[in-house]
């Protein structure tokens, strides 16, 4: 490819990446008022971080969702509220506190993972095992750090 091809591709690709973040906020918007009318968009990946990662405490959630604490303690107060998040002690130290995911968010989440009718989730559901394999793997290249 010469200079000239390559920056024409990065420009197309930053175009399609930023439609696809448009269509992924969307996305999680509508699936955040799937599960609760006041869940805002955080508080989704919130729960999707303990559904992949398990009980996790405010400092790793912090560091996995790349904000402050205090983000963390103020969307955990609004998911404990709602019945979505509970809290579990450490076993080895009872001062560390955890959050889980309650048999209510699990459900949830699975109600909307089921739902086809997402906007990325529908568009990929035609694709073929081979196209989806592939994509998952240049997305993955694309979000691991040198």
């Amino acid at each position: 490819m010469t200079t000239t091809t390559t920056d024409a591709a990065v420009a197309a690709i930053e175009e399609q990446m930023t439609v696809l973040a448009g269509n992924i906020r969307a996305s999680m918007r509508d699936s955040a008022l799937a599960i609760n009318p006041t869940l805002q968009p955080f508080g989704l990946k919130f729960m999707r971080t303990l559904e992949r990662c398990g009980p996790t405490h405010a400092g790793a959630l912090a560091e996995n969702l790349v904000v402050d604490k205090s983000v963390i303690s103020r969307q955990a107060r609004a998911l404990l509220d709602l019945g979505l998040i509970a809290t579990q002690t450490d076993e080895d130290d009872g001062r560390v506190k955890y959050f889980a995911l309650t048999p209510l968010a699990e459900a949830k989440l699975a109600e909307v993972r089921a739902d086809k009718s997402a906007r990325v989730l529908s568009r990929l559901h035609n694709w073929s095992d081979e196209d989806l394999t592939r994509f998952a793997e240049l997305l993955a290249r694309l979000n691991t750090p040198d």
